[in-house]
């Protein structure tokens, strides 16, 4: 990796940064959370080994797909997805809304009815709900947990991982409960509903 400059937050939305850094990465490495972390909230959510749990953001692996288009898989493959910061990295890139809203209609279409969209990201509820909300049909829980400390182990959480933070339509009541800037990850974890009629 070039030393100097980070690149802008909108590099992050690019297919060629990514290629760019993980071509010299030489180890797998977790984003935001490790799995240890965030286990106990995946057992509530997904409670059977046997279910279908597809992990959205390929890192360095070989298996690539575009998330805006998973055409190879059926609707209603899946009994959850699982996105550790590539809705936040699409939320960085050119297009960022139109591509978002793609991403979030193809998770909806390959999650089967109740299916869950586990979201661990960066983004605040007044950033994140009204684009889960205009996006597709969910029902909605909100979970925090502390960001990595500097050995790389989560801090002590501010609240218990595990018992979902009131939202209201906004999502503004979430500042009520943790303050402002709280030094988390906002883990939103969305049910699919049947889209409504028309």
């Amino acid at each position: 990796m070039t030393t100097g400059t980070p690149p802008s937050s909108q590099a992050y939305g690019e297919p060629w940064y990514w290629d760019n850094r993980y071509a010299h990465e030489s180890a797998p490495f977790d984003w935001y959370q490790k799995y240890p972390a965030l286990a106990p909230l995946i057992r509530i959510y997904v409670p059977h080994r046997h279910q279908r749990v597809l992990v959205v953001g390929c890192g360095n692996s070989d298996i690539k797909l575009d998330v805006r288009d998973m055409s190879p898989f059926q609707s209603g493959s899946f009994d959850a997805v699982i996105d550790k910061g590539t809705l936040d990295s699409i939320l960085c890139g050119n297009n960022s809304r139109q591509n978002a809203a793609q991403m979030l209609d193809e998770v909806w279409r390959v999650l089967k009815e109740k299916g869950v969209y586990i979201l661990v990201t960066y983004g605040a509820p007044v950033y994140r709900l009204g684009l889960l909300k205009e996006s597709c049909t969910w029902s909605i829980k909100l979970h925090v947990i502390a960001k990595f400390g500097p050995e790389g182990s989560s801090e002590q959480p501010a609240r218990e991982l595990t018992d979902p933070i009131p939202l209201d339509e906004s999502g503004s009541s979430v500042e009520d409960v943790l303050g402002k800037n709280p030094d988390v990850h906002y883990i939103y974890v969305c049910t699919k509903l049947p889209k409504a009629k028309q």
